[in-house]
């Protein structure tokens, strides 16, 4: 029997990807620039500090296929291009990878990304 859970994730996926997205430039320190298709997205978060002043604020998200990426996982210090912005790959809090899966069967990274000022 077919796992048709699975089936449906990937369909959405791929609707999202044809549908609800735009071509991005990912950047990493050594390697050639890659163009794939991003979904935007946000993230809300709170930090408290050791006083109990809790500040809350978002980063933008990018959804990426992780087959788009050829050269493996996200990084921080990785850079998204567009639209004249550079969205720099951010580890947030006890979160190192400054990513996380955006589906349960693991074809979508949800990637964490702060505003760095505009493309030069």
């Amino acid at each position: 029997m077919s796992d048709l859970l699975r089936q449906g994730t990937q369909w959405l996926n791929e609707m999202r990807t044809t549908h609800c997205s735009s071509i991005v430039t990912y950047q990493r320190a050594g390697q050639p620039d890659a163009q794939v298709n991003a979904t935007f997205g946000k993230t809300n978060y709170e930090v408290a500090d050791e006083s109990g002043l809790t500040t809350g604020s978002h980063v933008w998200d990018f959804l990426i296929l992780a087959d788009e990426l050829v050269n493996g996982e996200p990084i921080p210090g990785d850079v998204i291009v567009t639209d004249d912005r550079r969205f720099e790959v951010l580890a947030m809090g006890s979160d190192t990878k400054g990513w996380r899966w955006s589906d349960p069967y693991q074809q979508t990274y949800r990637i964490h990304t702060k505003d760095i000022g505009p493309a030069t």
